[in-house]
This record gives structure tokens, C-alpha cells and sequence, in this order.
């Protein structure tokens, strides 16, 4: 799933990026924040499905797709979804600002075969002024992962996109009918795996593999069973192991976001004040004396004592 980011192709409207994920390490999909000019605006049909979301003030617009002609107002979180072989075109009465998406051929393949759909099934249709809030929901996520100073794990864009692949197919099924946890041994491997990696980049691909699951199946389960998503999970145990290691006092702020697995020093000051209230430099600042007072055993939790930095 390693697509590689499409090349913007000659339009009759003028765009002008705002945001882009090239350079964020999302792998088979990407996003993109746009300023559309008004006027007519021309898409050739490419290799890789297409989602515009529109963001901001109702603009007028007339679009072509499929052969299809529609005349609309196009509201804030309104989709249009072009599957890869299909071109587009249309014009707004007035400026606007789309959040693109594009998912790669072989990232949604992977995905529909996770999920067992058969070639001849319909997979990602053409669709004009899509409202699902579901949908918009998993958009808005996206966009604010585009626009974070300190973006999170390519993990959790790529559960996003997974999730999107998922609300877009049609008339996909439930997986109700399967187990609904992991099985206790199952669990213990992923969560060995992830503790031992912690410091790589982690992706839903290879530990859905080690637990010999489909994708889509995994986060379901993982979820059920261990009460979180699997990227926020990555993201607490890597806050926690930072926690110990800042404690420990042998490292810099900046090894330790390393050797936890952050992209650097201000990745980690924003999640570990996300999730702990406190910002890195604060805990390096907490003595292993002032730990074992208020709780003796937090001390040997953390690995002061027996040396059990995991």
C-alpha cells in the first residue's frame, strides 16, 4: 500500500494548498486543505479515488459526473466521492475551500479483500453531495490530524482512512456475526509486539498480520478488547514509557522522545500534557525520593528501583 502521491494534473480553476500531507509519511493516501477559485474547474480521471469535502459557507455549484449533470448548494461536510477511472467537472458561483482526499487503488483493494467482497460486488461508487455524518465525522478527524502542529502517528491517519474505505463501500456487512474480542493469547502477542517496538513506526497492516486478521476485523476487536482504538493505545503506552524514562533520569527530554517512539521533543510535550496534565520537563523534574513517599510501590512500577524501563 505504498501509492505514491498523485500528481496534480492541469485544471481550468485556479487551487492554492493550504495544508498537504506529503511530507507527514501517510503511505497508499493523502489529504490536502485547498482555496478554490470560482469558475469552471476540469479533474481527468486518475488512478486513485477522489473525495472532496466541502468546508466553510454554502457555495452554488453545477457538476458533471459519470455522465451525470446535478445543480446544487453545496453545504459545509457535503462530499463528492470520484472513484479512480472517472473524471469531474464543475463550476462554483464563488470561492470556496475543499478538504481533498485521495485514498490509493491498491490501499482500498487491500482493504475490500480484508473484508471479503468479492470483485463483481460494488466497491466505491460515484457519489454527488454525500451526506453521512459518520462519514464527516471521520473527515473532520483527518483534516485536524492536516492541520495539528505536532501530527500524531501515521497509525491513526491511516485508521481514519481505513474507517473511510469501510463507510464508503456499498452495502458493506457487519461483522456482528464474528467473535467480537481477541483471544487472551492473541492479545498478549499483539501487545508484546507493540511494547517491544514502540520506538518504530507501527502500522495497522503489520499488526493486523501478526494476529492474522483482516484490517478492518482487527480494529474492531482490538478496540473491544482493550477499550481504546489501536492508535491511541500506541500513543498511552509510548506517553508511559516516556514517563518512566524522563524518571529515570539518564536521558535528555529530546532521547527520550525518541526512544519512546515520538517523532521528537514537541510531539511528546503534546501528548504527554494531553494525557498526563504535565509537560516532559516537569517530570524529568520529579526525584525517585519525592515518588516513593507518596506511593512506595509507583517507584518499582516505574522502574526506579529494579531497573524495569520497558
Amino acid at each position: 500500500m505504498n501509492a505514491k502521491t498523485p500528481v496534480q494534473l492541469p485544471h481550468s480553476g485556479s487551487r492554492i494548498s493550504l495544508r498537504s500531507s506529503a511530507s507527514l509519511g501517510w503511505k497508499g493516501f493523502g489529504a490536502e486543505l485547498m482555496r478554490v477559485s470560482a469558475g469552471m474547474h476540469r479533474i481527468p480521471a486518475q488512478k486513485h479515488h477522489r473525495i472532496g469535502v466541502h468546508v466553510g459557507t454554502p457555495v452554488k455549484a453545477r457538476c458533471m459526473c459519470d455522465e451525470r449533470r446535478y445543480a446544487r448548494v453545496q453545504a459545509h461536510g457535503d462530499a463528492d466521492v470520484i472513484p479512480a477511472g472517472l473524471d469531474g467537472q464543475w463550476i462554483d458561483e464563488s470561492a470556496c475551500t475543499i478538504f481533498s482526499i485521495w485514498i490509493g487503488e491498491l490501499f482500498a483493494r487491500t482493504t475490500f479483500e480484508q473484508l471479503h467482497r468479492k470483485p463483481s460486488q460494488p466497491q466505491i461508487r460515484a457519489q454527488l453531495q454525500m451526506r453521512d455524518p459518520r462519514f464527516q465525522h471521520l473527515a473532520w478527524a483527518l483534516r485536524a490530524e492536516l492541520e495539528a502542529d505536532d501530527a500524531s502517528d501515521p497509525l491513526y491517519a491511516e485508521s481514519l482512512c481505513t474507517a473511510m474505505i469501510v463507510r464508503l463501500i456499498d452495502g458493506v456487512s457487519a461483522l456482528d456475526d464474528r467473535r467480537r474480542t481477541l483471544a487472551p493469547k492473541l492479545a498478549a502477542r499483539v501487545i508484546e509486539f507493540i511494547e517491544s517496538n514502540l520506538e518504530q513506526r507501527l502500522t495497522l497492516t503489520e499488526l493486523a498480520a501478526l494476529a492474522e486478521l483482516s484490517v478492518p476485523y482487527f480494529k474492531v476487536l482490538f478496540r473491544e478488547t482493550l477499550g481504546v482504538p489501536v492508535h491511541q493505545y500506541v500513543v498511552q503506552r509510548r506517553v508511559e514509557r516516556a514517563k518512566i524514562l524522563l524518571l529515570q533520569g539518564r536521558l535528555s527530554v529530546s532521547q527520550v522522545a525518541l526512544e519512546a517512539g515520538f517523532a521528537h521533543q514537541s510531539h511528546l510535550a503534546h501528548w504527554m500534557k494531553r494525557l498526563l496534565g504535565v509537560a516532559p520537563r516537569e517530570v524529568a523534574k520529579t526525584s525517585a525520593h519525592a515518588l516513593r513517599s507518596v506511593d512506595p510501590t509507583a517507584a518499582e512500577a516505574a522502574g526506579i528501583d529494579g531497573g524495569l524501563a520497558r
